[in-house]
Parts: structure tokens; sequence; C-alpha cells
């Protein structure tokens, strides 16, 4: 299914719950970011909304969850995964020996804690926000 564009800031793509969907979720992020001019933060972007789609796809909630990659400024998007699981992610820190468990971290170290996690009816939306850093501002 091709992603919709439901404004000039915003465009959506619902995927299946299999694993597949991870990299059709970097191909739009990639694709998005670069039309956007927003090159620097394709690489981050990308590993955000691998961890957060592969949590999706691990719950299996429902038929299909939603990517959306928003535009908020001129150096800033946010990445949105909706799924059907009512179990919210938590940080948590992962030992060495540990086989998971590091993907919010992940999130976490990328956005500088700017992520997040909406309760809805019928399952959650986590939100990611990444930026291109201004010269007062450290770099990932």
């Amino acid at each position: 299914m091709p992603p919709t564009t439901s404004s000039a800031g915003l465009v959506s793509l619902d995927l299946p719950y299999r694993a597949e969907s991870v990299s059709a979720a970097r191909r739009l992020v990639r694709a998005q970011l670069a039309a956007w001019g927003l090159d620097q933060l394709v690489d981050d972007a990308q590993l955000v909304v691998s961890e957060l789609v592969t949590n999706a796809a691990k719950t299996g909630c429902r038929l299909c969850m939603k990517v959306e990659v928003e535009r908020l400024d001129e150096v800033a998007v946010r990445i949105r995964v909706t799924d059907g699981c009512l179990v919210l992610p938590i940080l948590v820190q992962a030992d060495a020996q540990a086989e998971g468990g590091r993907g919010i971290a992940l999130v976490d170290r990328l956005t500088h804690g700017r992520w997040g996690a909406d309760l809805l009816p019928d399952g959650k939306t986590v939100h990611a926000e990444l930026g291109v850093p201004t010269p007062s501002q450290p770099g990932p």
C-alpha cells in the first residue's frame, strides 16, 4: 500500500504485523526526509522507526499498524507508530548478557529523551522526535 500524505508536513503508511514491515518503514522515512531536505536525520530516524516498528510487529494485535512521519519545523520531525497493543513501552537498562531490551534505550538516546507513548482506546501510539542540533545543542 502506498504512503498517504494528509498534508505537506505529514505522511503515513499502514503496514502488516510482519518483520518485512521494518524495511518498508525505513524506506518511507528515508524517502520522506530526503524530500524535505533533512538528509542529516535519515540514519537516526531509520534506527528509531526500526525499533518502534519491530516492537509493534511483535505484538501482532491488529491487522495493521500505522507509521507516520511528521515535519514539526525546518529541522525537526516526529515519528509515530500506532498499534493495537495496550502495553506501553518502558525504558530499561539491559545488562551485557541480555538478548533484548535495548530498543527503547536506543530511541531515548537518539531523541535525547524526546519520546513517549499515548494509550488509545484500542491500542497505543509511540512517538519520537528528532531534530538537527543547533550550534549550542550537542549532537547525538
